[in-house]
């Protein structure tokens, strides 16, 4: 019989933690929280220190039972949720909620789930942290607060179903604040200004950029400036006036935190913050490796750190050497060391194992799984190599007192390069004629102007929203994904081609929140909050503080704002279907599971549809729309709206074009445009934002 308990959070992680340990040890999981507020009420006593009133969450009643019948044959227990405030609470929760006060309790963590660092964690077993815990019970206080206190303000002024959030709204601010900055923003013109080049003894010419006189740099800002100095160029002798060679050198990138994670995957692979947890959540849990079992093959997915454990240091010093060769290895890991200014519990995002080589274990994973790991693998990798180096040449051109410039790089060693390239690296390799010297004389073939508008700055997409709240300090690696997903799914914001755009509904609750909780959608003021739980968790500020100070000047806006914020009501958003039994214009509206048609003549005319989204292609059978629809399951298909009198149905999305052998419809796959009819054959690359979009 099993001797010893260990408690994880997940079921997935239940089998590899299992499979490192010996007989003498049961694993089971706790499936997340098992304790949290009470839904129906703000779950504080106010009146009482602020003592928060946990209860079991419904549902996980049976869990806990059949945790308490482990535990009484158990002789040890050991609590393993995951490494950060959250699974620190939970062990504090389960400690209270299965009464192992009087028993040996302990709790360890794991950065991987490797065998090595599960025997590991054994051997450092710990009590649980009270900072930790309170870092996350005033988090959890905090947003309990915002929620139930401003969200009913939000139903009674705007419409029942809204949310306010202590993170969310900030975000949501963040996003709106751009739109305005954009609406606001007036174009500048401005020209520039290129010369083409022969040079003497070369085929292909030189192409130099207009910068100015030989004294300052210059902005061309109208076609008139622009007439004047072409007047000047025309007559003018084009003469090399210098030719300067350096050395650059381009730093290997640092290992992913979560938030370059997102970022990246975002950029690279085109996923959602959400998609990128989700399967880096499976990667470390663990998948199936063939021949080696149920394996977490990277490390921990929610950290803020880039540092990196000396064990997979001085492995990935021996793989790099191993398969690039000694050059290729980044300096001693003292060197490395001594550039990292982060030293805490987590490490960065990494293979477990970098010999775990993407290609090698290719077959163990889906597609997806596969991509993520790869980037990651290969990102750690890179960080572990040299930096690359560049050779410059930047070339000066002067005519008749005006200067045009050229600047050109080539890789002198590729170091990381060999294994991680960015888009911007790869167009970076140019090289100028070996014959351009100084006092080189060089003949015009033409000038060529262009001109150009300032833009304003791009909408948020997801990755740089992201980017945007690291850099601002506004919530942790482990709130960014829900807190987008969560203003998606209010429909304060919507997403279209990876650009995040504010709603009417979006700018009416930002604009609620902004006259009557200003605090709560300062930016600095979400920052600082932050940095007090950061104090928390540090044993620097007692929790009870944060939440008593926080508390009285919300309650006052409130009781403000509920007097003083006038109603306001938001249309509808107008479909182009017509109501079949009155005959109006139907409407869009949002029930619980997703979008629905309504008819506006409510109550008289109770008429509604289920909404789908045309794609804007006709139907190769009918030509009535194609849509996208769902099955019950929740996998997307394209049908025929005019189901079911048509029939047409295709799993991948259809597109306006045609079969050039067969006249059949065109399909999206990956990267390519593929013939419906499989006997057909025909395949051509498909445009590139299509390609993009697919993914």
């Amino acid at each position: 019989m099993a001797k010893y308990l260990v408690i994880v959070e997940s079921p997935a992680k239940v089998k590899t933690v299992k499979k490192f340990l010996g007989a003498n040890y049961e694993v089971a999981a706790s499936n997340g929280h098992v304790r949290d507020l009470p839904r129906s009420t703000l779950g504080l006593d106010v009146e009482n220190d602020f003592d928060p009133k946990y209860i079991t969450i419904r549902g996980k009643g049976e869990i806990l039972a059949n945790l308490r019948k482990e535990v009484k044959k158990a002789e040890k227990i050991y609590l393993a949720t995951d490494p950060d405030r959250e699974g620190e609470a939970i062990s504090w929760h389960l400690l209270h909620a299965l009464k192992l006060q009087d028993k040996k309790v302990y709790r360890i963590t794991f950065n991987e789930i490797t065998k090595t660092a599960v025997k590991e964690s054994l051997k450092n077993a710990r009590e649980i942290n009270m900072d930790l815990v309170d870092a996350q019970q005033a988090r959890r206080c905090l947003d309990r607060m915002v929620g139930y206190k401003i969200s009913p303000v939000l139903w009674a002024k705007v419409k029942r179903g809204l949310s306010a959030g202590r993170v969310q709204s900030v975000a949501l601010r963040i996003i709106c604040d751009r739109e305005e900055e954009i609406n606001a923003f007036i174009p500048e013109e401005y020209w520039t200004l290129e010369a083409v080049l022969s040079v003497p003894g070369e085929k292909k010419p030189l192409i130099a950029r207009y910068y100015g006189t030989a004294e300052e740099k210059k902005t061309i800002s109208s076609k008139e400036e622009l007439d004047e100095i072409k007047k000047i160029l025309d007559q003018a002798e084009y003469q090399v006036s210098s030719v300067k060679t350096g050395e650059r050198v381009k730093k290997a990138p640092l290992p992913f935190t979560t938030s370059t994670l997102q970022q990246e995957a975002s950029k690279v692979l085109n996923f959602s913050t959400q998609k990128t947890m989700r399967l880096a959540q499976q990667l470390y849990e663990g998948v199936e490796i063939k021949g080696s079992g149920s394996v977490g093959i990277i490390t921990y997915l929610r950290t803020d750190s880039t540092r990196v454990s000396e064990e997979a240091e001085v492995s990935a010093r021996a793989f790099v050497t191993e398969k690039y060769g000694e050059e290729y290895a980044a300096g001693t890991e003292q060197e490395r060391k001594s550039s990292q200014k982060i030293q805490d519990a987590h490490e960065a995002i990494r293979p477990t194992d970098i010999n775990r080589i993407p290609l090698e274990i290719k077959e163990s994973l889906s597609r997806d799984q596969f991509r993520l790991y790869q980037l990651i693998w290969k990102r750690f990798v890179a960080s572990r190599m040299a930096n690359a180096r560049y050779e410059t040449t930047s070339v000066k051109i002067d005519a008749s007192g005006q200067r045009f410039t050229v600047a050109a790089s080539k890789v002198k060693f590729d170091g990381f390069m060999s294994v991680y390239t960015e888009e911007e690296d790869k167009e970076e390799n140019n090289t100028l004629a070996r014959g351009i010297t100084q006092d080189t004389k060089l003949s015009l073939v033409s000038l060529e102007e262009k001109q150009h508008f300032t833009q304003p700055a791009p909408h948020y997409t997801e990755a740089s929203l992201v980017r945007a709240m690291e850099e601002l300090g506004i919530g942790r690696p482990s709130t960014y994904a829900p807190t987008i997903t969560t203003i998606l799914a209010r429909r304060y914001i919507v997403k279209e081609n990876k650009n995040l755009y504010v709603t009417e509904l979006g700018e009416v609750v930002n604009n609620m929140m902004k006259e009557a909780f200003p605090s709560i959608v300062d930016v600095n003021f979400t920052a600082t909050m932050e940095a007090l739980l950061d104090g928390v968790e540090e044993g620097s500020v007692k929790w009870k503080t944060v939440v008593k100070n926080f508390y009285p000047d919300l309650e006052e806006a409130v009781e403000k704002a509920e007097k003083e914020l006038d109603e306001v009501e938001i249309a509808d958003e107008l479909s182009d279907e017509v109501c079949d039994v009155c005959g109006r214009q139907m409407v869009i509206k949002y029930g619980p599971h997703g979008r629905f048609l309504a008819c506006p003549g409510f109550p008289e005319c109770r008429n509604t549809k289920p909404y789908f989204e045309k794609i804007g292609v006709e139907c190769p059978k009918c030509g009535k729309d194609i849509v996208l629809k769902k099955t019950k399951k929740g996998r997307k298909y394209y049908g025929c709206i005019g189901n079911p009198e048509c029939d047409f149905m295709v799993w991948q999305k259809p597109v306006n074009e045609r079969c050039d052998k067969c006249g059949s419809i065109l399909l999206q796959k990956g990267n390519k445009l593929v013939c419906a009819n499989e006997t057909c054959g025909f395949m051509k690359d498909a445009p590139r934002e299509e390609a993009k979009e697919e993914q």
